[in-house]
């Protein structure tokens, strides 16, 4: 079962990376993503909104088939929301495998699907005041359709 959380809190790399393996002589190894707010084009702050219920159903429906498709012993998606500084943590996404192959892919496969299919919406705050809300990117989407037909390697 994966760890799912979306949270306004400071996401703990070691924390949930020592979870997810803590008694399992199973894990072989943890692959990890730790996604950081960016300071592009002079930005002072992300803010992240969602739906509480449906972001977290979303979230594990994605870990659900990073799950069918390779053999995981566990994985965890935490996600922030609120007002995000530059520098701080917004996502941490974790696999863990008996195999170094199957985590790495499917934490890859995991951070590209949350890019694409996580309901979050999010604005940039600017140090002149502007804002402006982001919009979806052709790359991402690139990412994420490698995955669609792939079969786990």
């Amino acid at each position: 079962m994966p760890t799912i959380r979306v949270q306004e809190a400071a996401i703990d790399l070691g924390r949930e990376s020592a979870a997810l393996s803590a008694g399992r002589a199973d894990v072989g190894g943890i692959a990890s993503f730790l996604g950081l707010c960016r300071a592009d084009d002079g930005i002072a702050a992300l803010v992240l909104e969602h739906y509480p219920g449906m972001t977290e159903r979303a979230l594990a429906a994605i870990a659900a088939e990073a799950e069918a498709r390779w053999p995981l012993t566990g994985c965890t998606v935490v996600h922030r929301v609120g007002r995000i500084l530059p520098g701080e943590p917004i996502v941490l996404v974790l696999a863990a495998s008996a195999h170094r192959a199957a985590a790495l892919e499917a934490c890859a496969f995991l951070i590209d699907w949350l890019k694409t299919r996580a309901p979050f919406w999010k604005r940039e705050e600017f140090a002149d005041g502007r804002e402006r809300w982001v919009e979806a990117r052709a790359g991402d989407d690139a990412a994420a359709a490698r995955w669609r037909n792939a079969a786990p390697g």
